[in-house]
């Protein structure tokens, strides 16, 4: 759970210091005071886009910070120790986000750089936000499917990779088989251009970097007059006619003859003179063996500038460099070897695709059955979930579809050949239909609240937050989905942005944010509010030109209630 939160110089934001515990949390306050700010907040700190628009006017930079307390068993762990974050299981998790004003990021997972994408991968473990934009995801179909497969993904993920790895067999056999047909007018044509090609590579005989070495061979052939001058006069200097060996050899004997006179200075120079002479007659004899290794060839330059001017040929026609050449002749000798044989490896790939597409029809309907067993129990749960958020006759059910090709045959796609689509029917005699076409935004919302519940406990994100997911409800519905969210908070840390009183009333904790307007300035707070706090702000919510005594008095006995209603779920 959250347990410190820290929001500094985001939109009217300018310092907010706020601490959480377990349970559910309320966030009201007039429109515009900020409260989409607090949620911004959080979905910054767990990746989500960030803009230089949101830095408070005036200032350099936004930062968030909030300290998480996780399980030691919690999956993030595991994520972190993946992406090389240190991280103790034993201690708070501590992520950190800074947006400049030129809008840049600079992400820190307990004090450690990370980049955004790496964030986003630890976020996704740690808080899930769900606004009313949400909503429209249950109306996208292709959605449906994937919530199906999570929902049940201990018995549906082994058979799903089962059937991938078939469907990969499947689909490659049948691409290699469509192509080999497809070129088969062009094969002759293309097999000859291919022969031709390959033996003009082969019959040259590359090898790896032989142009390098070449070129240098070519150097030295082109300017071997020059060479056996320069290295003639550097040899002659040496030990020939300048004497310079002789001469420090005198130099090294006369400092021998006195050298027990002075030992303490005159070794060392000694020792000096003495390396000098010998690294000095080093030199000269390899200096002497390189003048005799030069060779005067003139029919050698002329080879090396033929071979060389074909090199570059090849290299016009089939690669930038040898390896690319012989590259390339690696890869039409693939080709012309699989035209000669393209009979017999059609004539393979039909028998693979004979033995493999019944191995993947069972694949799939195993599949489809583990898929309609874990539809069933979903929307069973869903129905039972809709019963305490007083949809008590809605019936929902999880359709399956087969896809279907141009020919009427099944359709394989890597997901099977399911086609997933949730269907309700809200009222008593009325018959299933898709989402998209009856439900209202209020019911949107409770079957989203539903799944909510429902995958909760399976996903393991220790964090939910609701953003006005009530719009659209009120009266009872209202009460059934505050104390839904009340017995969420049972099994992890649940926030909702809420404008209900029922909602409100029903809070662990209620944090009030309001907009106050200090030396030209606008600032917003937030306020963890105590009793007599909540009762105002849950008689504001009810309504009204003003607060009354009657009004207070009914907040009042909604939060005794609420606090009943709690008590009793948990």
């Amino acid at each position: 759970m959250i347990t410190e939160l820290s929001i500094r110089n985001l939109a009217v934001i300018e310092h907010v210091h706020v601490s959480f515990g377990k349970g559910f949390h309320v966030l009201t306050g007039e429109t515009g005071a900020g409260k989409s700010m607090v949620i911004d907040a959080l979905s910054l700190l767990v990746g989500g886009r960030g803009s230089a628009d949101l830095i408070r006017h005036g200032e350099s930079k936004a930062e968030i910070e909030a300290m998480f307390e996780l399980e030691s068993s919690h999956p993030v762990w595991a994520t972190l120790t993946d992406l090389g974050i240190d991280a103790d299981p034993s201690e708070p998790l501590i992520i950190r986000r800074e947006i400049s004003s030129q809008g840049k990021s600079v992400c820190r997972i307990n004090g450690q750089m990370v980049n955004l994408t790496m964030l986003r991968e630890v976020g996704d473990w740690l808080v899930n936000i769900h606004g009313q934009h949400e909503h429209q995801s249950l109306l996208k179909t292709e959605r449906h499917l994937e919530w199906l497969d999570v929902y049940d993904d201990a018995a549906i993920s082994p058979l799903k990779q089962a059937y991938l790895d078939l469907y990969e067999q499947y689909t490659a056999a049948n691409r290699e088989l469509s192509e080999l047909e497809q070129t088969s007018r062009q094969t002759l044509q293309m097999q000859d251009l291919y022969k031709f090609q390959l033996e003009e590579i082969d019959s040259a005989r590359l090898k790896v970097d032989e142009d390098e070495w070449l070129e240098e061979e070519k150097r030295k052939l082109a300017n071997a007059e020059k060479l056996m001058q320069a290295i003639t006069d550097s040899y002659d200097a040496l030990y020939a006619n300048g004497r310079a060996l002789d001469s420090l050899g005198r130099a090294m004997k006369r400092i021998e003859d006195i050298v027990q006179f002075d030992t303490g200075t005159l070794k060392p120079l000694l020792e000096q003179i003495q390396s000098a002479y010998y690294q000095l007659e080093d030199a000269a004899y390899q200096t002497r063996d390189y003048r005799d290794s030069i060779e005067f060839n003139p029919d050698r330059l002329e080879e090396i500038e033929d071979r060389l001017a074909l090199i570059a040929g090849l290299k016009r026609k089939y690669g930038s460099t040898i390896e690319e050449i012989i590259a390339y002749a690696d890869q039409i000798r693939a080709q012309i070897e699989l035209m000669e044989n393209k009979d017999e490896r059609i004539t393979e790939l039909k028998r693979t695709l004979e033995i493999v597409k019944p191995k993947l029809m069972q694949a799939a309907e195993q599949l489809s059955e583990a898929r309609r067993m874990a539809g069933d129990r979903l929307a069973q749960e869903i129905e039972q979930q809709l019963k305490d958020l007083h949809m008590a006759h809605t019936r929902f059910y999880v359709e399956l579809r087969r896809t279907e090709g141009a020919n009427g045959e099944d359709s394989f796609t890597r997901n099977g050949y399911d086609h997933a689509e949730f269907l309700i029917s809200p009222n008593p005699g009325e018959p299933l239909r898709p989402l998209a076409k009856i439900a209202s935004g209020g019911e949107l919302s409770r079957i989203m609240l539903a799944l909510k519940t429902i995958f909760a406990r399976i996903d393991k994100v220790p964090v939910l937050v609701f953003d006005e997911v009530d719009t659209g409800v009120s009266g009872r519905a209202a009460q059934a989905i505050a104390e839904k969210l009340a017995e969420l908070a049972g099994s992890c840390q649940v926030f909702a942005v809420t404008h209900l009183p029922q909602v409100a009333s029903m809070g662990d904790e209620h944090y009030a944010i309001m907009k106050v307007l200090e030396g030209g300035r606008t600032f917003t707070i937030v306020e963890r509010l105590a009793r007599e706090g909540r009762i105002e702000e849950t008689a504001r919510l009810m309504g009204g030109a003003e607060i009354t005594e009657a009004t207070r008095q009914h907040a009042d006995e909604m939060l005794n209630l609420a606090d009943q209603i709690r008590s009793a779920k948990r």
